[in-house]
């Protein structure tokens, strides 16, 4: 992959990619065990690509290999989106509080929380391409090793912005499946994780160009 915008093709390149994706899909609506097969899928798919293979891993319920990914990724959504429950529940609390017809006093905390939570998204998917390589190479505790990940994240800081913005894109496309149907929401967001393996693998081999700081 010679470019991060390669992402968005690569999964349409290999052979029989769109049955893959489909019945990849189909896992993905079973609760729970469809979104550890998913992440599963997505860190095969993250394997060939960065092999310089274009092409997706055929489907199944790739559970062992997805359940270290599914816990990094639930493990930081919970942490960083603490601050939000907080604050909406403060809002809350402070607006049963309030009388009359006057200003909702929890307002702006819950404005605050919305904004909170806008802000933790993004620094996630800034985190994401570190958190799969790191993931990758050293499974849970690699992805749990804050320090790691926070370093391979900004050897080049430029670089783990332009695959976070790919990554946050991906975030965009995978509910737009709702708009033709509720159901190819599953499909979409089948492809959003193949996107996300594709930057995470340029982001990996940008990283590794990058000169050592010299001391």
């Amino acid at each position: 992959m010679n470019s991060v915008g390669e992402a968005f093709v690569w999964p349409f390149r290999g052979p029989r990619w769109f049955e893959r994706m489909v019945v990849q899909a189909l896992i993905l609506i079973i609760p729970v065990v469809g979104w550890i097969a998913m992440t599963g899928w997505m860190m095969l798919t993250f394997e060939n690509f960065r092999e310089g293979r274009a092409e997706l891993p055929p489907a199944g319920f790739h559970l062992r290999r997805g359940i270290a990914i599914f816990g990094v990724f639930l493990i930081y959504g919970i942490v960083l989106n603490v601050p939000t429950w907080v604050l909406y529940t403060a809002g809350g609390i402070a607006s049963g509080g309030s009388t009359g017809r006057g200003l909702n006093a929890g307002a702006p905390l819950s404005a605050l929380g919305f904004l909170w939570m806008f802000a933790a998204g993004l620094f996630l998917d800034f985190l994401v391409p570190s958190l799969i390589v790191n993931t990758h190479h050293g499974g849970f505790t690699g992805g749990m090793d804050v320090q790691r990940v926070w370093r391979l994240s900004t050897v080049n800081v430029g670089n783990a912005v332009v695959a976070g913005l790919i990554v946050w894109v991906a975030s965009v496309i995978g509910p737009l499946g709702f708009v033709l149907c509720c159901v190819g929401v599953f499909l979409t967001t089948v492809y959003q994780n193949a996107v996300q393996a594709g930057a995470a693998a340029w982001f990996e081999r940008a990283q590794a160009a990058v000169p050592a700081p010299t001391a």
